[in-house]
C-alpha cells in the first residue's frame, strides 16, 4: 500500500519496514532517514527520480529497493555502499551504465529489464550471492566472462537485446535453470520460422465475440470469448490471448506467441486453435481452448523471500499416483518441446494447471526460447539446462507427497532421478526423454503395487 509523504513527514511511519512511496517524487525525500533503524524494503517506483543521495548506506538495514519506473540513467554507484541491500529493481527506467562500484555486495536478485545497458561490468563475476538476472529489452551485444563466476545464479534473462550468440560457458553454469534469450539477432530467423512455417489456422477477429475478462499478465490480457463458425451461427467457447506488445520481464510478446504455435499439439500442453487475424489495432492474439474452471495453478510464483522457488499453498498436497502423473505428463511435455527446438524458459509449478488426480497443463511461454534441433550439441545443454528446473518441480511434488513410504524401491528410484536432474554439473543430467520414459515405469510399478495390496 501506498504511503503518502504528509505521513512521513509527521512522523505517522515512524518504525516503518517497509515505505512505499509514488506521488512524482523529483527528490529523494531526506525523511526516509528517519526510519533508518527499521527500513528494510524502499519502493520508489513511479516517480520522477533520476539520482540517489550519496548517504543511502545510512539505511542499514535496507534489503531491497524497488525504483522502476523513474529517469535514472545509470544504476546509482551509492547502491555499492548498502551492506545488506541484497535486491535492487530499476525496471523501465533510462540507465545506459553500469558501474562494478554499483553492485551491492550481498546482491542475490538485479532487476534492470527495459533500459539502454550496452555493457555489464566485469565486477559482476564478483557477486558470490547472484540467484536472478534479469536484463531483458536492454542494447547487450555481449555477456562479461566474469559472469561464469556467478555459480549460485539460477534465473537468467537475456531476451530482446542484441547478442549474436550465446557464450559457451552459459549452459554450464552448475544451478542455471530459468533461461529466456529470444528476440536476440542470432535466434531471429527461427523466431521468424515458428510463425510463418508452423502449419496453425488464421481466426478472424469479426468471428470473435470477447465476453469477460479472465486474467492478465505481462505480457497480455486473457479473456472468454465465443467464436463463430465460418458457415453457421452456431459458436463455441474459447479463450483469447491478446498481446501488449510491450517489454515484459521475460521477453517480447511475440517470442511468446511463437513459442505457443511452435510448441504445436501435446495432451499436458493448452491447446492452441489458431492466431488471430485482422484485428482493427493491429494486436496480435491467440485462440485457445477454453480451459476448464476446475483447473488451478499449481502453486504461486517466487515471493522476494524465496526469490527463485514457487510458493504453495499449506494445504497442497498429493498422493503418489497425482504425483507421478504431473511429473510425468510435464516431463513428457517437456520432452515434446525440446525436439520442436523449444526451450520453455519457465518451467515452474506456477505456470502449470492441475486438476485432479494429477492432470497437468503446462502453460505461459513468454520466457521461451528457440534453437535449431539438428544442433544436438546446444540442444542437449538447453535441455540439461532446464532439467534442473524440473528438478526442482520434482523436489516439490516429492515433499509435498502423502504415503510415500521411503523404503520402497519406487521412493529410493524418485529421490535418485531428483539428485539427478539437480546435479550441478549439467552433463550428467538426463534428458527429458528417460525422465519421461522412468517415471512411465515408475507409474506401472505403483498401479501394481495398488492392485496387489490386500
Amino acid at each position: 500500500m501506498n504511503s503518502t509523504l504528509e505521513q512521513l513527514r509527521t512522523g505517522q511511519l515512524a518504525g516503518a519496514r517497509r515505505l512505499n512511496l509514488s506521488c512524482g517524487l523529483s527528490e529523494f525525500p531526506r525523511e526516509i532517514f528517519d526510519l533508518a533503524d527499521t527500513l528494510e524494503i524502499l519502493d520508489l517506483s513511479g516517480n520522477a527520480l533520476s539520482t540517489l543521495p550519496d548517504d543511502l548506506a545510512r539505511l542499514g538495514k535496507l534489503r531491497i529497493l524497488f525504483a522502476s519506473n523513474n529517469r535514472f540513467t545509470e544504476l546509482p554507484e551509492v547502491l555499492g555502499q548498502c551492506s545488506q541491500l541484497s535486491m535492487v529493481g530499476f525496471k523501465a527506467n533510462r540507465i545506459r551504465t553500469v558501474s562494478g562500484r554499483a553492485l551491492p555486495p550481498q546482491l542475490r536478485w538485479l532487476v534492470l529489464t527495459d533500459n539502454e545497458i550496452e555493457t555489464l561490468p566485469a565486477e559482476i563475476g564478483a557477486c558470490t550471492q547472484l540467484q536472478k538476472l534479469m536484463l531483458a529489452g536492454n542494447r547487450l551485444r555481449n555477456l562479461p566472462d566474469e559472469l561464469a563466476a556467478c555459480s549460485r545464479l539460477e534465473l537468467l534473462r537475456l531476451a530482446a537485446n542484441r547478442l549474436d550468440a550465446l557464450p559457451a560457458w552459459l549452459p554450464r553454469l552448475p544451478r542455471l535453470s530459468w533461461l529466456a534469450y529470444a528476440g536476440n539477432p542470432f535466434s531471429a530467423a527461427l523466431e521468424s520460422a515458428a510463425l510463418v512455417d508452423t502449419p496453425i489456422t488464421d481466426v478472424e477477429w469479426d468471428r470473435l465475440t470477447l465476453e469477460q475478462q479472465l486474467g492478465e499478465g505481462a505480457s497480455g490480457v486473457i479473456y472468454r470469448a465465443a467464436l463463430a463458425g465460418h458457415a453457421t451461427d452456431v459458436t463455441r467457447p474459447v479463450a483469447v490471448k491478446l498481446f501488449k506488445g510491450a517489454v515484459t520481464s521475460d521477453g517480447l510478446p511475440d517470442c511468446e506467441m511463437a513459442g505457443c504455435i511452435r510448441g504445436g499439439d501435446h495432451s499436458n500442453l493448452i491447446p492452441v486453435v489458431g492466431k488471430v487475424r485482422d484485428h482493427p489495432a493491429g494486436t496480435h492474439g491467440l485462440v485457445m481452448e477454453l480451459i476448464d474452471p476446475e483447473f488451478r495453478n499449481l502453486a504461486g510464483p517466487p515471493s522476494l523471500a524465496s526469490c527463485t522457488r514457487d510458493i504453495y499453498r499449506a494445504e497442497v498436497r498429493f498422493d503418489l499416483a497425482s504425483a507421478l502423473r504431473i511429473a510425468g505428463g510435464i516431463a513428457s511435455a517437456a520432452c515434446h518441446l525440446h525436439r520442436r527446438g523449444v526451450m520453455h524458459g519457465d518451467l515452474y509449478a506456477h505456470n502449470i494447471l492441475t486438476c485432479g488426480e494429477g492432470r497437468a497443463l503446462l502453460g505461459d511461454f513468454g520466457a521461451a526460447s528457440f534453437y535449431a534441433p539438428a544442433d544436438r550439441e546446444l540442444g542437449h545443454a538447453l535441455q540439461q539446462l532446464e532439467v534442473r528446473a524440473y528438478g526442482c518441480l520434482l523436489e516439490e511434488l516429492i515433499e509435498r507427497c502423502d504415503g510415500l513410504d521411503v523404503e520402497t524401491e519406487i521412493a529410493s528410484k524418485l529421490f535418485e532421478l531428483q539428485a539427478q536432474c539437480l546435479s550441478e554439473e549439467p552433463g550428467k543430467r538426463p534428458l527429458f526423454e528417460e525422465i519421461a520414459s522412468r517415471l512411465v515405469s515408475l507409474t506401472r510399478t505403483d498401479e501394481q503395487d495398488v492392485l496387489a495390496s490386500p
